[in-house]
């Protein structure tokens, strides 16, 4: 399958799913490692046509397509959606968390209400 008006950060990507070797030229096919999947479709996302491939062997890269009203809104879709995956890639290196949002003070709150109602 050949794919016109690629650009060079998706083929990377397709290379790195697929298994398979970026090549310029074709002077010795025999030489390329080819890339597979079970599944290649054609889909419309409103007026865009993207090529899905499913069913890769390396799960190593994957797209998602988010969609807003305004540039606005879509800008800050992509922010929560890089701060969701920071959070992630970080709980993924280190299990051990620490609670926040006001969690401790919340507790302490707790245990002085409840020493509190003990008291005479």
């Amino acid at each position: 399958m050949a794919i016109e008006h690629a650009d060079f950060e998706g083929v990377e990507r397709l290379a790195l799913v697929t298994g398979g070797e970026i090549v310029s030229t074709f002077d010795c096919p025999e030489k390329v490692k080819l890339g597979t999947c079970d599944l290649i479709e054609e889909i419309m996302i409103g007026e865009d046509k993207l090529l899905k491939f499913s069913g890769v062997a390396l799960g190593e890269a994957c797209t998602i397509v988010l969609r807003g009203a305004t540039q606005q809104i879509l800008d800050e879709a992509e922010r929560s959606l890089h701060d969701a995956l920071c959070v992630l890639s970080q709980t993924v290196k280190e299990t051990r968390t620490v609670f926040g949002g006001g969690c401790f003070e919340m507790l302490m709150a707790d245990a002085v209400n409840k020493l509190a109602a003990k008291t005479p």
